[in-house]
């Protein structure tokens, strides 16, 4: 029982430790570009 318990806990760590280099190094910035688009106005 021992065992789980710590391969759990250590899976934990890893996982934090992956997710914080994954939040600092991952590149997650939005593509930007310029959008036209027609609009009718008063189309009666």
């Amino acid at each position: 029982m021992g065992r789980i318990i710590k391969a759990l806990v250590l899976l934990v760590i890893f996982g934090f430790i992956g997710l914080t280099g994954f939040a600092y190094l991952g590149d997650l910035s939005p593509v930007q570009g310029e959008v036209k688009m027609p609009v009718v106005l008063n189309a009666d």
